[in-house]
């Protein structure tokens, strides 16, 4: 009984451990500098213009 409930909880851990990473993890922060800002169509830093 104790062979075949450990057997069972070492089957399911990995699903489960998988089960916690979800989310779209293509997407990072971006952190540009002074002077420019993210330009999320580019996907790059631009100069930021004024005037």
């Amino acid at each position: 009984m104790k062979t075949a409930l450990t057997v069972l909880i070492l089957t399911l851990l990995p699903g489960l451990a998988a089960a916690q990473c979800f989310g779209d993890h293509s997407q990072q922060a971006m952190s540009c500098a002074d002077g420019m800002q993210y330009d999320a169509e580019a996907g790059t830093c631009t100069p930021i213009v004024t005037g």
